[in-house]
């Protein structure tokens, strides 16, 4: 006897599907584009400096998660963080004890308290523009990023959780832009995955490759860029 299936269970299936039979497509080429559309440029540049060249830390990179939610998703935010060990070549995360010894700070909170958090925490001033459903702030020069802060919203579902989770973190290492374009990337506010997709693997992959260098421009890292890739697909 075959077993029911429901409706719903099936556009399940057939939405993974779908989205692996789109993640094996991803051509090189596709790939270098995305990586080169998300580490030049930032969607939110400090004091509007110029910023299309390569952004990354250089040494550690130390989180405290500062919990001022209702709900604690601590335990979840950690468990992400230090996956990134094992994903990211080239990548060291470590928890920090205290917000002093960060050099990244993930804070979570109620939407209530979200415009005033991005104020108050990240940009401490009053008149601040707090764009998006969460946010990240980079503080960047030619010489990497000396720190980020990222904001995110803990009470409007799992699936917006899940993103801001996965999308700021590692936005906050590097990929500072966005593109409409890049379908398979959560670098991109019209798409809806909410894991760190294998697309944008690869991408963090190539950027912490030792070869891939704070202040590089597009120009001077493209002959690189196939031998990066290949060696982050292997990986």
């Amino acid at each position: 006897m075959i077993p029911r299936i429901s409706f719903s269970a099936l556009l399940a299936v057939v939405a993974l599907l779908s989205t692996l039979a789109t993640a094996r497509a991803a051509s090189d080429a596709e790939v270098i584009r995305g990586f080169n559309l998300t580490v030049f440029g930032a969607e939110y540049s400090p004091l509007g400096l110029q910023s299309n060249y390569v952004r990354k830390f250089n040494g550690p990179v130390r989180f405290y998660i500062q919990n001022l939610a209702t709900r604690d998703r601590t335990a979840d935010v950690r468990s992400f963080i230090l996956s990134l060990n094992r994903l990211i070549a080239g990548l060291k995360v470590e928890l920090a004890p205290s917000p002093a010894r960060a050099n990244f700070i993930v804070y979570l909170v109620d939407r209530k308290d979200y415009v005033a958090t991005v104020r108050d925490k990240i940009y401490r001033r009053q008149t601040a523009s707090t764009p998006g459903k969460c946010l990240v702030r980079s503080v960047f020069s030619r010489s990497g990023i000396s720190r980020s802060d990222a904001v995110i919203v803990t009470d409007e579902g799992e699936s917006l959780f899940k993103r801001c989770r996965a999308e700021e973190i590692l936005q906050g290492l590097g990929p500072l832009n966005e593109h409409p374009s890049l379908s398979e990337s959560m670098f991109n506010d019209r798409t809806r995955h909410t894991s760190f997709t294998r697309f944008d693997r690869l991408i963090l992959n190539m950027l912490y490759d030792k070869r891939i260098r704070n202040g590089a421009t597009p120009e001077s890292v493209q002959p690189l860029l196939p031998a990066v890739l290949r060696d982050a697909k292997r990986r």
